[in-house]
């Protein structure tokens, strides 16, 4: 347990659990679905976390949720997981023991709001790009629109996961967006007793945080491979 990263102040610290292997780790934000960030070690991955409370903060702004300054200091680990290939590969895949817990209608309400701001993140930060982005690492990365429906397609996925069965909306399809994701908002945002919410599915909250987190993922990525756009 890294417990020398875990200072807490006066005000409530913001609890994480890691993920880790040998090669990557992820810190996750439990009580805030979206904000989760990987490195190298678990000092990187905490690192990140911190980096990005301010664009996260936008996210709250956009969901109408206070959210309280954040620093490394204020990161509480609260347990460490065992990650997998997909870990590896760059995607959270650990359930934490939370998410085993009930999940009550004020978490609920919460957990909704956040990730609508997640996707209206997204959408913000999608109308401001251009088309075609620059480049990843040797040549790689999607443009715009394949991001975008790439992310509407790993919702179906997701959605599959707590029993929602939604077939993948056309991009131009505003309407069937907002339907689709609203029949993912009305499971995430129902207090249920916690665990799988189907056979072999995700815990609801657990499936709320990958849906966050990749939806800001990908905004985050498109952001900052759009500012030196050709």
């Amino acid at each position: 347990m890294l417990a020398t990263m875990a200072v807490i102040h006066h005000r409530r610290p913001t609890r994480v659990y890691l993920e880790r292997t040998p090669r990557r780790t992820f810190a996750m934000a439990i009580d805030w679905p979206g904000w989760g960030r990987s490195g190298k070690t678990p000092e990187a991955a905490l690192a990140a976390l911190a980096d990005y409370a301010p664009r996260y903060a936008r996210v709250t702004a956009l969901a109408e949720v206070d959210f309280p300054a954040a620093t490394g200091e204020d990161l509480e680990i609260l347990e460490e997981l065992a990650g997998n290939a997909t870990t590896e590969f760059g995607a959270p895949a650990a359930v934490a023991s939370i998410d085993s817990e009930p999940y009550d209608a004020e978490t609920a309400g919460l957990t909704a709001a956040l990730l609508r701001g997640s996707w209206a993140a997204l959408e913000e930060v999608a109308a401001s790009s251009p088309a075609e982005l620059r480049k990843g690492p040797r040549g790689g990365g999607r443009d715009r629109d394949k991001m975008l429906e790439h992310v509407l397609g790993a919702e179906v996925a997701y959605a599959g996961k707590i029993g929602v069965k939604i077939r993948q909306p056309d991009l131009g399809d505003a309407a069937a967006i907002a339907a689709a994701r609203g029949a993912i908002l009305a499971v995430v945002g129902a207090e249920s007793p916690g665990g799988p919410a189907r056979p072999n599915g995700w815990p609801v909250r657990y499936a709320a945080r990958r849906l966050a987190w990749h939806a800001l993922d990908h905004a985050w990525e498109m952001e900052d491979r759009r500012d030196t756009a050709p």
